[in-house]
């Protein structure tokens, strides 16, 4: 039996200036979902990478008095050290200026060309630089864009122009869309694009630009250059080989399982691309999840609005663990969520030093102090050893099943009622007392083996999301069998060895000083 294949992307992010928290946080959940999806034993390609053509780009690299190229190339290694930091482990990092997809967008636009579907034409509207996109004159209202995660200047532009015929995939699209209602995720992304664009009537579309140079150009019309949704979108196939000399991992992985997207680039992604694939006679990607937006205090964040956060000075002081973990725990995945300092460490002193921290901290101590760091083998059970082993159960069955639904913040929801069990059932039990009691050590002993195989079974249901807090469990309680690592493994209680060994280590999860740590973040 040939093994299950999952193919998961995040969008190209456009390299007009450095990755903020925001962009991260697309990055973290398609991360979060490629590594549950390998521990549940699939074959799993995860592309991320770079759109680094366009007016936006070309304007950007002027005013640092940089080359296109030499501006990407820059962003380009910043990106990459940054998801390097932040425990991204992508398979494919793909870039717009890579001669491949150069290569292949041409081609994919002259097939386009000679059968019909993309015509030369003239335009003359309003433009937005920051979207890259043409707007009519009753959408505009005041100069101002009409995408609501915009409304920046438009500009009044007039040149010669290719447009693709994407009114003429319309009702095929509606049709799609319409008879897969997962197609388009969360529901509200996919009735907005129904009713607000579909519905309304397609119109052609501009792919081609005369008034800037940096993009690919149409080889037999040198003097346009490819528009941007032709060039990017165009990515998610053609780094898997699509229309090109060894098209293998195409046929194995395409159609993609999902795009993840923020909800600002949904209609791009749901009738632009499904059209051009329409187009080219190629199977549809199976979803496009559109994500919420990260705000900053309750206010929009942004590149230009300059109120970007940096991942790094976040890693820097409160570990990579810490940071994923806050971005897949306090924003309900599809929803808009809020970044602010508080809510961060709040969230790690809450569930990571006192709840998760805490209970490795004082299973270890506690082996080590009562039985010099190895448990007997002779072991009795308690009377709370039937709950604490049905609340493990649960939260494996239950944060499998919200995983699967990438809603992670209900993932980690169910594990850390699992984790608060655990510390509930050491107030239960109370070993310090048992410890004291003549005739209760094999008893004391098998509380503290249900602590430790507890902990395993927490470090499995983490790992998607925190990749490095299992390795500090396992060093801690010498777990190095493969066996006990596996995502089956933890839906059974009872699987480590009696005999546990324990090593302590340094605390996980420090707490912090909540008042002070604010201040000195107001200072920076």
């Amino acid at each position: 039996m040939s093994q299950k294949t999952y193919y998961i992307t995040t969008p190209l992010y456009y390299s007009n200036a450095n990755m903020h928290i925001g962009h991260t946080y697309c990055s973290v959940a398609a991360d979060t979902m490629a590594r549950y999806k390998k521990a549940r034993g699939y074959d799993v390609k995860f592309l991320t990478g770079m759109d680094e053509h366009g007016q936006k780009i070309e304007k950007a690299a002027a005013a640092l008095g940089k080359s296109p190229q030499e501006h990407v190339d820059g962003i380009a290694e910043l990106t990459k050290e940054l998801w390097a930091t932040m425990g991204i482990d992508y398979d494919i990092f793909w870039r717009t200026t890579d001669k491949v997809h150069e290569k292949t967008v041409m081609k994919i636009f002259k097939q386009l060309y000679d059968q019909g579907d993309i015509y030369k034409g003239a335009y003359e509207g309003l433009y937005c630089v920051t979207c890259e996109a043409f707007y009519t004159e009753l959408a505009v209202k005041d100069g101002k864009c009409p995408d609501p995660n915009c409304g920046k200047d438009v500009e009044r532009v007039k040149e010669e122009a290719y447009f693709f015929k994407m009114s003429k995939y319309q009702d095929r699209l509606i049709k799609h869309i319409e008879d897969n209602p997962n197609f388009i995720y969360p529901e509200s992304r996919r009735n907005e694009m129904l009713n607000n664009f579909l519905k309304q009537g397609l119109d052609d579309l501009c792919v081609t630009r005369t008034s800037f140079k940096w993009g690919i150009p149409v080889d037999f019309d040198p003097e346009h250059v490819i528009y941007v949704w032709i060039d990017a979108l165009s990515n998610y196939a053609v780094a898997l080989g699509f229309m090109g000399e060894n098209d293998t991992e195409y046929q194995k992985y395409w159609p993609a399982d999902v795009h993840l997207v923020g909800k600002e680039i949904v209609r791009f992604h749901t009738i632009i691309w499904p059209a051009l694939l329409m187009a080219l006679n190629a199977p549809l990607p199976k979803q496009v999840y559109g994500h919420g937006l990260l705000n900053i205090d309750g206010r929009k964040m942004g590149k230009s609005l300059g109120n970007a956060v940096d991942p790094h000075l976040l890693v820097g002081r409160y570990g990579v663990d810490a940071v994923r973990y806050f971005l897949m725990r306090e924003v309900v995945f599809g929803q808009d969520g809020n970044f602010t300092n508080e809510a961060l460490v709040g969230r790690i002193n809450a569930d990571l030093a006192n709840d998760l921290g805490n209970l490795l901290s004082r299973t270890v101590g506690m082996v080590d102090k009562y039985f010099g760091g190895k448990l007997p083998a002779r072991q009795l059970a308690t009377d709370f050893d039937a709950s604490l082993i049905e609340s493990a159960a649960i939260a494996a069955q239950k944060a499998e099943e919200a995983y699967d639904r990438m809603q992670f913040s209900d993932a980690l929801n169910e594990i850390w009622n699992f984790v608060r069990r655990a510390n509930k059932y050491i107030d239960e039990v109370a070993p310090w007392v048992l410890f004291k009691e003549e005739g209760r050590q094999d008893v004391l002993a098998g509380c503290l083996y249900n602590l430790a195989e507890s902990l395993r079974i927490i470090a499995v249901l983490i790992g998607p999301v925190m990749p490095n807090t299992p390795v500090a469990i396992h060093s801690q309680l010498n777990i190095t069998d493969g066996n006990l690592k596996t995502w089956e493994s933890a839906k059974e209680f009872g699987l480590l060895d009696r005999d546990v060994v324990v090593t302590k280590g340094d605390i996980v999860f420090p707490r912090i000083d909540i008042k002070k740590e604010l201040e000195e973040l107001a200072g920076m």
